[in-house]
């Protein structure tokens, strides 16, 4: 059991890292476009980085359910 859940918590990392570049990406992305001037388009850009945050949010708070979980079962 303890080798399935450090095996989740790994994916979870993993998870966490995909969804934060997503989220940087979109914010390099929004940058430039708030230069160029195009309004339609940051708009989509800044609703891509938000649901990139809120998934690295998610990914993160179940990380640390399993490690709880995790320490539970080691007691």
């Amino acid at each position: 059991m303890n080798t399935f859940l450090a095996i989740v918590i790994a994916i979870l990392a993993v998870m966490v890292v995909v969804s934060l570049v997503k989220g940087i990406v979109a914010f390099l992305q929004t940058t430039r476009l708030d230069l160029e001037g195009g309004e339609e388009r940051v708009k989509m850009m800044q609703e891509r980085q938000n649901r990139a945050m809120f998934a690295r949010i998610k990914y993160q708070a179940a990380a640390i359910a399993v490690v709880a979980l995790l320490l539970l079962i080691a007691r």
